[in-house]
């Protein structure tokens, strides 16, 4: 069967930077499916500005009626901290036999060695990094010697193996980010075209991010 695609985040909220890149992964690279994977208590961030279950929701209006597109809430329902090591972990165990490819961008990709137990990504999953204008991959240091012995340039190479190979794959820039649509909002502009018409009338309805968005 064909890889299942992993793209966690905040999504706080989503937009179609996001949703770009899934897109062109899930075509590109020939996935069965791309899970997306609010994260329920991210490690590294602190709180996130809208609650999970809002954000859950956000992402399920944002994919729906996009095949191949799954929403899914495992680090909502788990307790602590939503370490990435975790949920792939959980996904290997309820797909033994599937190929499972962990969709990170590059600037997330070059603070690898920082994630809990990093180096257990590689037994349970590959990593594909989305590869987008202006950064470049590491040829020295752990993220080197991991590219030299495990990246591979094949499609295919992806679908033979359920883990263990590090693809990186360009895709569109586009220059979106969640923490502008929020600063945006915050000070009463209107985020069409940015996102989704479900997901901005889900932030109009709510007035979730009319606040304080320093960070």
């Amino acid at each position: 069967m064909k890889p299942i695609g992993i793209f966690g985040g905040t999504f706080d909220p989503i937009h179609y930077g996001h949703l770009r890149s899934a897109f062109e992964m899930l075509q590109a690279l020939n996935f069965d499916e791309i899970r997306f994977i609010p994260c329920g208590d991210p490690p590294h961030r602190g709180t996130t500005f809208a609650e999970a279950k809002l954000r859950n929701l956000m992402v399920e209006v944002a994919i729906a009626g996009q095949d191949g597109f799954v929403c899914d809430d495992r680090e909502l329902r788990r307790d602590g901290p939503s370490y990435s090591i975790d949920t792939l972990n959980g996904l290997r165990e309820e797909f033994p036999d599937r190929s499972l490819g962990l969709i990170i961008g590059m600037d997330a990709f070059l603070g690898l060695t920082k994630w809990h137990r990093w180096d257990e990504i590689l037994d349970v999953a590959h990593i594909i990094v989305a590869h987008r204008p202006g950064w470049r991959a590491p040829d020295i240091g752990e993220l080197g010697d991991m590219i030299t012995e495990h990246g591979t340039h094949r499609v295919a190479d992806l679908h033979e193996a359920t883990h263990g190979r590090i693809h990186i794959h360009a895709v569109t820039q586009l220059e979106i980010a969640s923490t502008e649509i929020r600063d945006l909002v915050a000070a009463g502009r209107d985020p069409r075209f940015l996102m989704p018409d479900a997901v901005r009338n889900i932030i109009k309805e709510t007035s979730v991010y009319m606040r304080d968005t320093n960070e």
